[in-house]
């Protein structure tokens, strides 16, 4: 089984063409590429203040090795603090209201296959390096209410990741707008500050070893 698992997240950087592939039954609508990159205009104090972190970036995503081999620097690191979502209590709240902390976000669907295997591991990232330093703020991007997504999370035994929401798809249509998003699953290392530091299309094997040196350096660095 533990063979069987590690299939279903390659290594490789190669992994963003096979995740697209795979994904793509029941959303296909949703596979765009990007346009403009959103990073701000240059008098953004918070676009400069990011900008300036292209160092750090590459520091970080160096760490990204093995299981999450796929994770890249940003280029350049941006702002993602006015991104807008639902809280676990259902109120509307930004990245900006969960600033203070690294963050790791990642955005899924029921219909998202790759997403079922993953979803497991992150919940077990948040239950070993979940605190005060560090979330996975794993969002759902489902249309409709809510009774398929948490079905999907009782499924799939999840319990220690915040119900994180957005039904309108302004979230992925955000990214994908700046050619962050190509389908789902995508996640992005988010800095205390609000800063994209690191990101990845396609799902990762989050809960190994790998994932774990990488967020310590994250968190750490």
């Amino acid at each position: 089984m533990a063979e069987r698992n590690r299939f279903l997240f390659p290594g490789s950087r190669a992994i963003l063409i096979a995740v697209v592939a795979g994904a793509v039954a029941g959303a296909v609508a949703i596979y765009v590429t990007g346009g403009p990159d959103g990073n701000g205009t240059p008098q953004d104090p918070a676009a400069i203040a990011c900008a300036a972190k292209a160092d750090k970036a590459k520091e970080i995503a160096a760490a990204a090795t093995g299981d999450v081999a796929a994770m890249l620097p940003a280029d350049p690191p941006q702002s993602l603090s006015t991104l807008a979502f639902n809280g676990p209590d259902g109120r509307p709240i930004t990245l900006a209201d969960l600033g203070g902390k690294t963050i790791l976000l990642n955005l899924w669907a029921t219909w998202c296959a790759p997403c079922r295997a993953e979803m497991p591991a992150l919940d077990t990232l948040e239950t070993e390096l979940g605190g005060e330093s560090f979330e996975v703020v794993a969002i759902n991007v489902d249309t409709g209410d809510d009774s398929k997504p948490k079905a999907f999370l009782e499924e799939t035994g999840v319990t220690a990741l915040g119900y994180y929401r957005d039904n309108t798809l302004g979230v992925f249509n955000e990214l994908k707008r700046r050619s962050l998003a190509l389908g789902l699953p995508v996640t992005l290392l988010i800095d205390p500050e609000g800063c994209l530091l690191a990101n990845m299309n396609g799902p990762a094997h989050w809960s190994g070893e790998d994932a774990k040196a990488f967020i310590g350096k994250a968190i750490g660095g």
